[in-house]
């Protein structure tokens, strides 16, 4: 084809080549921002999820400490699913999300049998339990 040709064809379909720009780059941003939005989604509710396990373990903490006779509200080793289930949880929230995740696992670890004879095991894992809370609530703030 000749240069009279290629211009000529460029100018004849111009609408159609403008066309063409403006759909591929809606749909590429289009499916960046669904991308981005699932993203958003998914911290949102591992946040959630983890709030939850949250209140179950501190739930489980004022059983064995101040009800230790009613086992069956404050078996200690079913904390241990709880707080697997936040440090597994925490891997798809930022880095300071899971080192704090991953404080609550020591945490747990080291106090979990002690928690019926000693106060300040209690109190150690309490503190802990907020901190997370604490990180998870400003992580879910700053997240909207």
């Amino acid at each position: 084809m000749n240069e009279k040709g290629i211009l000529s064809q460029l100018r004849h379909n111009f609408v159609a080549l403008i066309s063409l720009a403006i759909a591929i780059t809606s749909l590429s941003y289009n499916t960046w921002r669904n991308e981005h939005s699932e993203g958003n989604r998914n911290k949102r509710f591992a946040a959630f999820e983890i709030l939850k396990k949250l209140n179950q373990v501190q739930q489980l903490v004022f059983h064995r400490r101040y009800d230790p006779e009613l086992v069956i509200n404050g078996n200690a080793r079913t904390g241990w699913v709880y707080i697997l289930t936040i440090k597994d949880l925490s891997k798809v929230l930022p880095k300071q999300m899971e080192s704090s995740a991953d404080a609550l696992h020591l945490a747990w670890s080291e106090n979990w049998q002690n928690l019926q004879s000693n106060n300040a095991a209690a109190e150690n894992l309490l503190a802990e339990l907020d901190m997370m809370r604490d990180k998870t609530i400003t992580f879910l703030t700053d997240l909207n």
